[in-house]
């Protein structure tokens, strides 16, 4: 595998894990400089988040559905500009019932099955994190929905202040696109694009 398949991965299999020890700290740091290509170093430091809000919405013909969820974990790389972030998929709430949030599980995302949706890649254009200020930016790389692949293209803002970051985006996927299929009996009440908004705080932590 190539090395920065091998770090994207270690890097996703320790923000699903946010109970970090040192080892895991390490592992997260030894990953993102293999993505670097820079030599290890004994200190570094990356920007992870502190707080979240997660919101997708459904809006089809008969019928409105919007779920939040505040558990993204994830870690962007000042120095090379790569990204980490992952979410639980059971964590969402709201819906319009139980039995659509048992629906959005069991038969459409599979959460037991693929109990993480997970983005890396790298932000594409220029960005001084050293000079507080709101950037406009776009982002590309991986996103794997219900186990399915597939590069995205996301412009959002990044606003650098003296605390950290503030991520800001609003985009939309296809549900075809990661095999997410619709019964016909249904399909009046789910639509074919669901809108994704993402806020994020995210503050300056050193790994050791």
């Amino acid at each position: 595998m190539p090395h920065y398949l091998t770090s994207y991965a270690l890097i996703i299999m320790i923000i699903c894990f946010p109970k970090a020890t040192q080892l895991k700290s390490r592992i997260i740091l030894f990953a993102l400089v293999l993505i670097a290509g820079f030599v290890y170093a004994s200190v570094r430091q990356v920007y992870s988040v502190k707080s979240s809000k997660v919101i997708f919405k459904s809006v089809a013909e008969l019928e409105t559905i919007t779920a939040e969820s505040t558990t993204l974990t994830g870690l962007v790389d000042p120095t090379n500009k790569n990204f980490a972030f992952s979410i639980s998929n059971k964590s969402f709430d709201g819906f319009n019932s139980s039995l659509q949030k048992e629906h959005f599980n069991d038969n459409y995302i599979e959460s037991d099955k693929y109990p993480t949706t997970t983005f890396t890649g790298r932000i594409i254009d220029e960005i001084d994190f050293k000079k507080p200020g709101t950037y406009v930016i776009r982002v590309k790389g991986m996103f794997k929905v219900k186990g399915v692949t597939k590069e995205e293209l996301i412009k959002g803002t990044i606003d650098v202040t003296p605390s950290g970051l503030k991520l800001n985006t609003n985009f939309s996927l296809l549900l075809s696109d990661y095999e997410i299929r619709v019964p016909r009996i249904v399909n009046q009440k789910i639509a074919p694009e669901i809108k994704i908004t993402i806020q994020a705080n995210l503050v300056l932590t050193t790994i050791k």
